[in-house]
């Protein structure tokens, strides 16, 4: 890294054979994002002649906006003082497969945020939202792509 740049490194290796055609050849492959020594084994959409067992490159698009979404909302809700105790997401992407280029055309996040009270006074569902949308304009990963993303929070308060 130099300055204030960020510069991310993935590794891609597969190995095979595409002679016998389009139907034939294994779309299993190795990503690797140094310095993590965790790796994803990939395959293509079952669509298009992959292993339904793995993951592929579209829901790991999706899982990154899922997550950037994630981390952007726990930094936001760090700094306005809220205690978040648990945080998931069910989210979906959808390529339309007849309106070329192909491409995923729109992510929906579905959050379900877990809250306990603070000292301070209980924000109202407007503060939560606005936060949510806060956290959506800071995410890195929303403002690189040109789908649109639906964020759609809920909220949970516990004692």
């Amino acid at each position: 890294m130099t300055g204030n740049d960020h510069t991310y490194r993935s590794e891609l290796s597969w190995a095979g054979s595409t002679g016998a055609g389009y139907q034939n050849y294994d779309r299993a492959h190795h990503l690797a994002g140094p310095p993590s020594v965790t790796g994803l084994t990939l395959s293509a959409d079952p669509a298009f002649g992959g292993d339904p067992s793995l993951l592929n490159p579209e829901q790991l698009l999706l899982a990154a906006a899922s997550s950037c979404q994630l981390l952007s909302f726990l930094a936001v809700a760090a700094a306005a003082r809220l205690n978040v105790v648990a945080y998931t997401d069910e989210s979906t992407a959808v390529m339309p497969g007849d309106d070329l280029p192909m491409r995923i055309t729109r992510i929906e996040l579905h959050p379900h945020v877990t809250l306990t009270d603070t000292p301070n006074t209980r924000p109202t569902d407007a503060r939560l939202i606005h936060l949510t949308e806060v956290a959506h304009r800071q995410c890195f990963i929303a403002n690189s792509l040109r789908s649109d993303i639906v964020v759609t929070p809920s909220f949970h308060w516990v004692d």
